[in-house]
């Protein structure tokens, strides 16, 4: 029989990347990690580690291990909310994390709502960046997370997570209120191709997307400077050092004389829910789901 145990370690294997990165994430030393996964080796009579370089992959074998593993964990899932089903009401405790900008539009209202609505539910919020909440998920730390789509999150195909659209976030063209493009409704940004800009920070999951957007209307921006805080975007808009693309689902603070402009084609970042495969319609998730639904069809309108 295979020990459930030492499958988790080949699952954490898989999605840090190395055995050292599992170990660390699991609490374990590597060695004993490393040892873990020789004993499911031994059990099953397969080799699911082999070298390569200076480290290690997983073999065909182990990769069809984990398939399996993935198809159990979603089964154990749909085990457990079975045998809850007679307890239908949201309750308990519910784990949610979310990047800053959702956490402060989304996350925080939905928590005062379920508050009043279902009281025999507490629901902690958790700010993360989007590959941490990935791992929190895996890990079991959270329960629901709020992500923005970024070039290194899992595929939609990743049988671990359920990945479900929650809102097309549009990205603005912010202007000091003098700039002559401040009094348009629409601008094409190839109007600013020649100016100055103010982008986020090359690690940013953000930057591809500003970058992204630029790339579609015919040019690469001039970044002047970098921020990692669109409060800081925006007051150096403000001090007109460049133009900038920020979220529409940011609020920006209302005293900073900059001006918002809609562009031309709505570039913009998809917004997800996501959830451990298998636990979408637990009536805790699917109330809170529901109310970030709700919040999310005004909060970038």
């Amino acid at each position: 029989m295979i020990d459930l145990r030492r499958l988790h370690v080949l699952r954490a294997v898989a999605h840090y990347g190395t055995v050292t990165a599992a170990a660390r994430a699991l609490h374990f030393t590597p060695s004993a990690a490393s040892q873990q996964i020789r004993l499911l080796a031994g059990d099953l009579g397969v080799d699911l580690l082999e070298p390569q370089g200076r480290g290690v992959r997983l073999t065909a074998a182990a990769e069809s291990l984990l398939a399996h593993a993935d198809a159990i964990a979603e089964r154990w899932e749909a085990a457990e909310l079975d045998l809850r089903a007679e307890y239908s009401a949201p309750a308990g405790q519910l784990r949610v994390s979310g990047f800053t900008t959702a956490v402060s539009v989304l996350l925080a209202p939905m928590a005062v709502r379920m508050r009043e609505r279902h009281p025999q539910l507490t629901v902690r919020i958790r700010e993360t960046a989007v590959p941490e909440s990935f791992d929190l998920l895996f890990e079991g730390e959270v329960d629901l997370a709020v992500v923005d789509v970024t070039p290194h999150n899992p595929p939609l195909s990743d049988a671990r997570f359920d990945q479900q659209p929650l809102l097309d976030d549009p990205y603005d063209l912010v202007v000091p209120d003098d700039h002559p493009l401040a009094g348009l409704e629409r601008v094409d940004l190839a109007e600013v191709a020649h100016e100055d800009w103010i982008a986020p920070v090359p690690q940013s999951p953000c930057r591809p997307h500003v970058m992204s957007a630029c790339g579609a209307a015919g040019f690469t921006p001039d970044v002047i400077h970098h921020a990692l805080d669109w409060n800081v975007t925006a007051h150096l808009v403000a001090s007109r050092l460049g133009v900038a693309l920020i979220p529409r689902l940011f609020q920006l603070t209302p005293q900073v004389p900059i001006t918002r402009v809609r562009c031309v084609g709505d570039p913009h970042r998809k917004v997800l829910t996501c959830v451990r495969r298998g636990r979408r319609e637990r009536p805790a998730v699917a109330a809170v789901l529901e109310e970030l639904r709700g919040l999310a069809s005004t909060a970038v309108a």
